[in-house]
């Protein structure tokens, strides 16, 4: 069973930064799209940073210009890089993969469980 596994959360004051990183459970050939969601307590799931395997990207607007997605596949990690970091980004935040098993695999999608985000003012 594959199994996503975030780190990287915590509590931190406005303004600084977090690196969440999301990593597969068992050996995998390779990530390709990258997502990033999070949920705020009485709000909707929301998509704050995207992926593709081309490598294009896209982010929500109240993020963009503070948090980069990435992705390692020789570490076989992905990441997101969260900068000046604001009350208002507190939320869980999950990770959302796509990927190859191995090379004759076709690609799967994979969530991770979920890590806490606490930004105070």
């Amino acid at each position: 069973q594959v199994q996503l596994v975030e780190s990287g959360g915590g509590l931190v004051k406005a303004g600084d930064a977090l690196r969440l990183s999301c990593a597969a459970s068992v050996s995998i050939f390779k990530i390709t799209a990258v997502n990033w969601y999070r949920q705020a307590p009485g709000k909707q799931r929301e998509l704050v940073a995207g992926l593709t395997d081309d490598g294009d990207t896209n982010y929500a607007t109240s993020v963009k210009g503070r948090f980069t997605v990435s992705r390692d596949n020789r570490k076989k990690m992905a990441f997101l890089q969260m900068n000046s970091l604001k009350p208002e980004d507190t939320a869980v935040y999950s990770c959302n993969l796509i990927l190859w098993l191995d090379p004759f695999d076709t690609p799967r999608q994979f969530w991770g469980q979920g890590t806490q985000v606490t930004v105070s003012s």
